[in-house]
């Protein structure tokens, strides 16, 4: 039998990590995360990192793998995910966790990952010349690329030039997809936009009642103002609030607005892939069909 995956996926302030909770302890399975930011240490308020109480009950991993100064790539993601779920029993599947649709996507399309880690040396002088010119010089070395990414997405066009210089191949000629042959069940989750908006606001006043802006304030201590994790959403805004710039309560609308717009941004990716069987979480026994329909995926998968 092959090895089944389950994939928990969703906006912002859906309730992923409460149900992966519940689910992992029926199953006694493991949770995996799928959240960018809580890969890094003392990251943990403003990204809704599970307390710790709560991973002693389930094991978790690919949380506090990083320190925050450090970068992990979606290759190295990858890679630890897919050793994880490798390595998992045959029989119990783990869940894959969270509301970042790369890293998920990099494990159930099997995405093909140029193994090039960052450099900042090439980048500073590619950047030298101007986004223009970059996007000029990636249309000649690369125009598959080139006609996949937008001529002011800076980001893209940098990272397809330093595989090329790297490497000395098109980062087109190095991507692709590879899907797993085991089997995976996706489910994600989501509720109408006035739920929604009454989640993020009950989630943010939690964050702050439980000391979001003192953790920024370690954190600003430690690392510093200019530290990049510190401009995400939820720190950046509570950092404006201690330099000054704004009051708490414009600090906590904005950080409910871009909360918002970036649930909005993950619930546009998440629809795109019609293998997720989506359930409300606001609908009447919502964990009793959940869990049906993931008995039934099993026995599926064990014939």
């Amino acid at each position: 039998m092959k090895r089944p995956l389950i994939v928990l996926c969703g906006a912002t302030a859906t309730g992923k990590s409460r149900l992966a909770l519940e689910l992992a302890q029926r199953l006694n399975s493991i949770i995996i995360s799928a959240d960018s930011r809580q890969v890094y240490r003392e990251f943990d308020i403003g990204t809704a990192k599970p307390t710790q109480v709560e991973q002693s009950l389930v094991p978790h991993y690919l949380i506090n793998i990083c320190q925050p100064a450090q970068t992990l790539t979606l290759a190295q993601y990858q890679e630890q995910a897919n050793a994880l779920i490798n390595c998992t029993s045959c029989v119990i599947p783990p869940l894959l966790v969270g509301g970042t649709g790369l890293y998920i996507k990099s494990i159930v399309r099997g995405l093909k990952i140029p193994r090039v880690a960052p450099q900042p040396e090439l980048r500073s002088q590619l950047q030298t010349l101007g986004q223009g010119q970059c996007y000029e010089l990636l249309h000649q070395i690369d125009p598959m690329a080139a006609s996949k990414i937008h001529s002011h997405d800076q980001v893209r066009t940098l990272r397809a030039l330093e595989v090329f210089y790297v490497t000395g191949s098109p980062i087109s000629q190095q991507q692709g997809e590879s899907p797993p042959s085991y089997p995976i069940l996706q489910i994600g989750l989501d509720c109408d936009s006035i739920s929604l908006q009454k989640r993020i606001e009950r989630r943010t006043q939690k964050m702050i009642d439980f000391g979001l802006v003192e953790e920024v304030e370690r954190l600003v201590q430690k690392y510093g103002w200019d530290l990049p994790l510190l401009n995400t959403l939820g720190y950046g805004e509570i950092k404006q609030y201690l330099q000054g710039t704004i009051s708490l309560q414009a600090a906590k609308a904005a950080i409910i607005l871009h909360t918002r717009q970036f649930a909005k941004r993950q619930r546009t990716w998440f629809r795109a892939y019609p293998e997720i069987q989506w359930f409300d979480v606001t609908s009447p026994h919502f964990l009793t069909k959940v869990w049906s329909n993931i008995q039934n995926f099993l026995d599926k998968s064990r014939a």
